[in-house]
Order: C-alpha cells, then sequence, then structure tokens
C-alpha cells in the first residue's frame, strides 16, 4: 500500500493505522493479537474439526506457521482417547500468553494469513477449534525462540478417526514430485500429505518412545555430550533437544513429562539412554527422499569415559540422597526451610550431581 498523489505522509500514516484498528480488539503484546470478530470471520477456514485427522492437520500447519524446521508428532491410544502431542522448533509462545492462544481471534499473524490445499490458516481459530473438538487441549512448554510442545486428548468416540491407524499410505513420483495414491486417511497419511507439502520441514510421527528417542539421537548428534550436560547452557536449547540432557532413568521420565506431557516406564527410559530404541526417520527420508546424515558408530560403553551416566546401583544413589537429606537437616531450620526436600542425584563419569528442591515453611 502506497500513499495516493496528494496525501501527505501524516495523512497516509494514519489511514494504514486505521486499517489496523478494523482488524484488531486487543494488542496482546509480544507481537499477539486478538482479531475482531469480522476479521475472524473474513478468515475463515474451508473446514472444521469432524475427525481426529483433521485435528492433527491443525497442529501440523501450526507448527509450520511459527516458522518450526522440525515438527515431531506422538500418537497413543488409551481405550477411546486418543492423544496427540506436537512438539517443534518453532517461535515459540511466551508464557503469559499459553492460555490465551487456546481462545478464539487471537493470532501472531495479523499480516502473514496462509493459503494452502485445506484453505485459509491465520485466522485465529486453529487452536481455538482442537480445544473445542477434544477433551483437553493445551501448551505443554514452551519459550519465546525455544520450540513449543501442545497436547490434545480426543475422546474418538465423539470427534470420530479412521479405523486403521497402523497402515502407511502408498506414494508414487509424478514429474519429480511424489504423491500418495492410496491408503487409508488415517493420521499417518495426514502427516505424509502435509510432509510432503511443506518442503523444508522434517517430520517425525510414531509412538510417545519413539519420538523421545529420536530427539534424543538428533540432539545427540548436533551438539557435543558436553553442551547437553551443562546446566548454565539449558537456557539456551530448544525444547526438543532437552530430551537428550538426562542422563538417568528417573531424570529422562521427568523431563518426559514436564516438557512432552509423555508418561513413558522406567524400563523404557533404561532402554532410551542404552539406545536400544532406535530413532525415526523423517517422513521424507522414509519414503526415499534425500538420505539423513551418516549416524555415530555405536560403540561400546566404557564406565571410565562414558559421559552419559556411571551405572551406579540404584540403591547406591539412595545412600547419597539419604546422606544428602540427613546433611541438610541441620541447616533447614537455621533458614525456615521444610527439612524434608525433595532430591535428585545423578551421576556423570567424573562426579555425583546432588539437587534439594528448597521449600519454605508456611
Amino acid at each position: 500500500m502506497e500513499p495516493e498523489k496528494g496525501d501527505s505522509l501524516l495523512d497516509f500514516v494514519s489511514s494504514v493505522a486505521g486499517e489496523e484498528l478494523l482488524k484488531v480488539e486487543e494488542n496482546l503484546g509480544d507481537g499477539f493479537v486478538r482479531l475482531r470478530v469480522s476479521e475472524a470471520e473474513r478468515r475463515q477456514a474451508k473446514h472444521d474439526i469432524r475427525w481426529v485427522e483433521d485435528a492433527v492437520v491443525e497442529l501440523l500447519r501450526n507448527s509450520r506457521d511459527a516458522g518450526a524446521s522440525r515438527i515431531f508428532l506422538a500418537t497413543s491410544k488409551d481405550g477411546h482417547l486418543r492423544r496427540l502431542v506436537c512438539i517443534d522448533d518453532g517461535e515459540g509462545i511466551p508464557e503469559h500468553l499459553q492460555q490465551a492462544v487456546f481462545e478464539p481471534r487471537v493470532t501472531s499473524k495479523l499480516e502473514t494469513m496462509t493459503m494452502d490445499s485445506y484453505g485459509v490458516h491465520g485466522r485465529g481459530m486453529a487452536l481455538y477449534s482442537l480445544m473445542s473438538n477434544a477433551v483437553e487441549a493445551g501448551v505443554v512448554w514452551s519459550r519465546p525462540r525455544r520450540g513449543t510442545t501442545i497436547a490434545i486428548v480426543a475422546d474418538t468416540s465423539v470427534l470420530a478417526e479412521r479405523k486403521d491407524q497402523s497402515t502407511w499410505p502408498d506414494t508414487q513420483v509424478f514429474n519429480g514430485t511424489s504423491a500418495v495414491v492410496k491408503g487409508p486417511h488415517n493420521i499417518v497419511r495426514t502427516a505424509v500429505e502435509f510432509a510432503l507439502e511443506a518442503p523444508g520441514v522434517d517430520v517425525f510421527v510414531g509412538t510417545p518412545a519413539d519420538v523421545l528417542s529420536t530427539m534424543r539421537s538428533l540432539a545427540a548428534a548436533e551438539r557435543t555430550m558436553d553442551s547437553l550436560f551443562d546446566d548454565a547452557q539449558a537456557e539456551d536449547l530448544d525444547v526438543w533437544h532437552r530430551a537428550a540432557t538426562a542422563v538417568d532413568p528417573e531424570r529422562l521420565c521427568l523431563l518426559a513429562r514436564e516438557l512432552y506431557g509423555f508418561s513413558i516406564s522406567h524400563r523404557n527410559a533404561q532402554r532410551m539412554l542404552a539406545e536400544e530404541i532406535p530413532p525415526l526417520q523423517s517422513i521424507v527420508e522414509r519414503l526415499g527422499g534425500p538420505s539423513p546424515p551418516p549416524q555415530r558408530p555405536k560403540r561400546a560403553v566404557d564406565l571410565a569415559k562414558d559421559r552419559r551416566t556411571v551405572r551406579l546401583e540404584r540403591e547406591d544413589l539412595d545412600t547419597v540422597a539419604t546422606a544428602a537429606v540427613s546433611a541438610f537437616r541441620q541447616v533447614a531450620e537455621k533458614y525456615y526451610l521444610k527439612t524434608d526436600p525433595e532430591v535428585r542425584v545423578s551421576a556423570t563419569s567424573d562426579e555425583i550431581r546432588i539437587r534439594l528442591l528448597l521449600q519454605k515453611l508456611e
């Protein structure tokens, strides 16, 4: 938009500002606005969420439009409840807006609506639609420039899904472009079709254990092990990188729950630390796209050199924890702190780390 001949710069600026005000009901800060109803209706998408697979589309589009280059989709089912967790390395959501983004007409895309094969995206209704159709929906973890984890739980007796959720679709190449030609319209096919239309975005889909193992493997390949274990650098890690910072099963289970909303067993955590759960290929790699970067060769565990963990027995770590709490109690009352703090103990090749979580007396 340019000023017309005869208009002053002040008139032009005022005109542009007026058009923006017509679109915005409330400025929420940090680039987020609440659109007016009329503007949200103008951005109406082609279809509503009628299937679980539609919810998958909205999660993936939301991550793509946040600038993500990697998206991890974890899916699991317990009875009628389908759980979807979407983890990305996009722009992230400020903490004070993590509930507001699920309200209608809240968007960060005032001038960047996206039109794709699914319709219009950017009207501030996608996450609201997800929440409206799900039993649970929310941001598990997010920070600006550190990515986002969003989880939803859908009741498939209300929001139906395709019956066959295990079959991968068949694809063929036409004029140098891959396309889906056959297969059930399930969650996997939805993710495949999205990945084929989103060049530059690596999409991984699997169980929570598969996804967690994949994030650990990719993070370890991209960063030195020392940097992953440095607490001072933890705040500089993307959410998916943080999966690789755990050095014992207890810590891995805790991170899985707090960062990704995963509930993994102690046994699966041990298997991941031992690299027994193979990482996923991205969808494009699995369909025969560009070869993945070479994997680090597996090596025998050397307890004297291994940076990940010394295999101390759990009972020995418990002995250290008990001694630490006993010593702490001698000074806790002096500072009006509770004498039974939660304690976390982990070991690397050259140190034992003890963390006492302090709580003031009420």
